[in-house]
C-alpha cells in the first residue's frame, strides 16, 4: 500500500505551527488568569496581587538573566570553543550562504566536541546570536545535509525563539510560583464559622487542586509549544535552502544512530537540532514525523 504523499507547501505549515503556538500560549495565559480568580475567591483579592507581584519579581528575575546571558550559559555549559574559520571553512561558507538567503546577519560559529549529529542556537536576537554544531554533524554530514541543519537553527533566530520560549518560560514559572506560594499559605489561613467561610472552603478546594495540576498541564503546553517551534523552524529551513532532501536525510542519518549525549544537561538540551536524550523528554517531534512532513514538502 502506498503512503499518501499530498503535497504540503511549507509556507502554509509555518503559518499553522506560528499559530498553534500562540494558540497554546493562550491557553497559559487562561490558566493564570483562571487560579488567580479562584485564589482572590477563597482569600481576600488583594492577596492574589501579592502573590502575583511575588511571582512576577522571582519569575522576571531569574529569566532575565537567563535571557541575556542565554548564549553564553549554552556554550559554556556544552565547553563549545569559537569555530576556526581557517579549521572550519565550510562551516563558515554554509551559514554565509544562508545569510544572504535569509537576510539574517552573521551569528557567531562554535564547535562542540561530540560524536553525535546535532546543533543549537542561541541569542536574544538576531544580531546577538550564536551557532554551535557538534563535530560530528561537520564529519558526518555532506553539503546540504549541512546547510539543511543549519538553515533549521538559522530559523529559530529569524523567529526569535529564544525570546518568544523565555516569555512562555515566564509565564510557566509564574504558574509554579504561585500554587507553592497558595499551598503554602494554607498553613497560615484562620479558620471562620460564619456562612462565607464555607464559600470560601469550596474554592480553596478547587485551588488545591489547581496548584496540584496546573504546573503539570502547563508544563505539557510548553513542551507542545517547543515542538511546534521545531516543526516551524523545520519548514523555514525549507524555505532558505529551497531543498528538503537535505534536511531529510540529516534526520534520517540521526534516527539510524544511537549515541547517546552525557555532556547536555536538560536545561539546554530543548535548544538543540534533535533530542540529545534518546527516549526521554518531549521538547523534539519525533523524527519520523519530522522526516514525514519533510518528504512532502
Amino acid at each position: 500500500m502506498k503512503k499518501d504523499f499530498a503535497r504540503v507547501d511549507f509556507r502554509d505549515e509555518i503559518s499553522s505551527n506560528k499559530w498553534k503556538s500562540f494558540f497554546l500560549m493562550t491557553i497559559i495565559f487562561f490558566v493564570i488568569v483562571f487560579f488567580g480568580w479562584i485564589i482572590s475567591k477563597a482569600f481576600e483579592p488583594g492577596y492574589f496581587f501579592v502573590i502575583m507581584i511575588i511571582s512576577i519579581i522571582f519569575s522576571l528575575g531569574y529569566i532575565l538573566i537567563s535571557y541575556y546571558k542565554s548564549d553564553k550559559l549554552a556554550l559554556l555549559s556544552v565547553s563549545a570553543k569559537e569555530a576556526s574559520r581557517e579549521k572550519y571553512r565550510q562551516f563558515y561558507n554554509s551559514v554565509e550562504g544562508l545569510t544572504l538567503a535569509s537576510g539574517l546577519p552573521m551569528p557567531k560559529l562554535y564547535i562542540m566536541e561530540s560524536e553525535s549529529i546535532n546543533a543549537f542556537a542561541s541569542g536574544r536576537n538576531p544580531q546577538n546570536s550564536v551557532i554551535c554544531v557538534t563535530t560530528g554533524a561537520l564529519e558526518r554530514l555532506n553539503k546540504q545535509e549541512l546547510e539543511g541543519v543549519l538553515a533549521h537553527e538559522l530559523s529559530h533566530i529569524s523567529n526569535y525563539d529564544i525570546r518568544y520560549m523565555t516569555l512562555v518560560a515566564v509565564m510557566v514559572g509564574m504558574i509554579s510560583i504561585i500554587s507553592e506560594i497558595f499551598l503554602r499559605s494554607l498553613w497560615f489561613k484562620s479558620g471562620g464559622n460564619d456562612n462565607n467561610s464555607k464559600g470560601n472552603a469550596i474554592f480553596i478546594l478547587i485551588g488545591v487542586a489547581l496548584a496540584i495540576l496546573a504546573p503539570i498541564v502547563v508544563y505539557f503546553v510548553q513542551m507542545a509549544i517547543s515542538r511546534k517551534r521545531e516543526f516551524t523552524a523545520d519548514a523555514n529551513a525549507v524555505q532558505f535552502t529551497r531543498y528538503p532532501p537535505g534536511l531529510t536525510n540529516a534526520l534520517k542519518k540521526i534516527q539510524k544512530e544511537n549515541i547517546p549525549e552525557k555532556r547536555i544537561t536538560k536545561a539546554v538540551a530543548p535548544l538543540f537540532f534533535s533530542n540529545p536524550f534518546k527516549g526521554m523528554g518531549s521538547t523534539h517531534p519525533a523524527i519520523e514525523k519530522r522526516i514525514e512532513l519533510l518528504e512532502k514538502m
